[in-house]
């Protein structure tokens, strides 16, 4: 399974309906959504009331990139506003488990995120409750930035502990520095679901979704 998932913090909100509806004509099933605190991370994006319109007139899968401190706090939230997974980063919260837990009691599926210099044992012990593990391959809290070329074995590391503890279904997504240079190497190394921000809204839309697209499907 490979799909792609645009980072609508990429997007024109000024035509923020416009776009969106635009990509999911061209058959992207996922969007990406940053929800950041400015204390977690510097910046401060957007938060529920944003999820909830756009909730209206899209039918796309909501991964929801939790990039705040102790985001528990905000499960019930996210159910009622139309998330349907929750990332939420090892660094931010004290309870992991229990946060996990949490968001799967809410009827979302639940993912753990962590940082380019996060260790992978930081998921030893909650694999058993992740529908999905994203790798930042950037610092997180700003669009744009190159990649991180020692996340690449990072990617293949995790896909092996998945594999090798019994939870091959476990997709691996990929946050930061994803485009048309990096593609082939992010996916070589075991990546399947791709998070792309400008290499997406920048430029010729449906043009950029072609391009991921046919390197998928030279996989599949």
């Amino acid at each position: 399974m490979y799909e792609l998932a645009p980072s609508m913090l990429s997007a024109d909100f000024n035509i923020l309906g416009e776009q969106l509806g635009r990509i999911e004509a061209k058959g992207v099933k996922w969007l990406h959504i940053d929800v950041m605190d400015g204390a977690f991370v510097p910046q401060i994006s957007f938060g529920m009331p944003v999820i909830k319109s756009i909730r209206k007139k899209s039918g796309m899968f909501f991964d929801v990139h939790m990039m705040v401190e102790e985001p528990g706090r905000f499960i019930d939230d996210l159910k009622a506003c139309g998330a349907d997974m929750v990332t939420v980063h090892a660094e931010a919260c004290v309870h992991l488990d229990r946060t996990l837990q949490a968001i799967h009691d809410a009827g979302m599926k639940a993912g753990v995120v962590l940082n380019p210099a996060t260790p992978l044992n930081c998921i030893d012990y909650v694999m058993d409750r992740l529908d999905m593990v994203l790798l930042m391959s950037v610092n997180p809290g700003y669009g744009g930035q190159s990649y991180i070329k020692a996340v690449t074995q990072k990617i293949a590391d995790l896909r092996k502990k998945l594999d090798d503890a019994g939870y091959k279904n476990v997709p691996i997504e990929v946050d930061g520095g994803v485009n048309a240079k990096t593609v082939d190497e992010v996916l070589d190394a075991g990546a399947e679901i791709l998070v792309a921000g400008s290499a997406v809204f920048n430029g010729d839309i449906e043009k950029n979704i072609d391009m991921f697209n046919e390197k998928f499907a030279a996989r599949s």
